[in-house]
């Protein structure tokens, strides 16, 4: 999970068998648990359902289905989604993530926050251009 600039505020990796869905009520207990100023979450359309109510009964964050419309044809750039996206292409960027040798879950997560760290520390490091502050 990413805040609105795509940096990365929770991440969870599970086995193969289990749907983003039913990964999803824990992914928001730990977002919620370490972030309670979030008050709004976009989520993709694959989470419509029941997800939303569970969401709005139990936890504090409001959630907001990002979907296509039937009158979308091709390609579209869909609201909020280009920040996940965008913030997966950084991650791919990384050599231990482009390719999946970790057998534990918490060893891909961990390289997930770390790959992350990296990414920002660079990004903190770069040098500014002249005449911009």
């Amino acid at each position: 999970m990413t805040d609105t600039l795509g940096l990365l505020l929770v991440v969870a990796v599970t086995a193969a068998n289990i749907g983003d869905r039913d990964a999803a009520a824990g992914l928001l207990r730990r977002l919620r648990r370490l972030h309670r100023a979030i008050t709004l979450v976009w989520a993709d359309g694959g989470y419509t359902g029941c997800l939303v109510g569970w969401c709005r009964g139990k936890l504090a964050p409001a959630s907001e289905i990002v979907k296509r419309t039937a009158d979308m044809t091709g390609f579209v750039v869909l609201p909020r989604r280009w920040v996940a996206e965008h913030t997966f292409a950084w991650l791919m960027n990384s050599r231990p993530l482009a390719r999946d040798y970790e057998t534990l879950p918490a060893t891909s997560e961990a390289m997930t926050g770390w790959s992350m760290v990296t990414r920002m520390s660079r990004r903190l490091a770069r040098p500014r251009a002249a005449g911009w502050h």
